[in-house]
């Protein structure tokens, strides 16, 4: 795992809901809106594997 500028560790296997650029990088990557991936991390999980495979099948 990376770091922060902050020294604490990244976990990129979790989509982070409430930071706005994570949020919007997953909507732009899966080619969806904003709200669909709130949706979706609502639904599954923050778990970006779970949440990227809920976009595929909605798509």
């Amino acid at each position: 795992m990376s770091t922060t500028s902050r020294g604490r560790a990244q976990d990129r296997a979790r989509v982070a809901g409430g930071q706005e650029y994570e949020v919007r990088y997953e909507a732009r990557k899966e080619g969806v809106s904003q709200d669909a991936v709130k949706e979706s991390i609502r639904s599954v999980g923050n778990s970006r594997e779970k949440v990227e495979a809920d976009l595929e099948k909605k798509t």
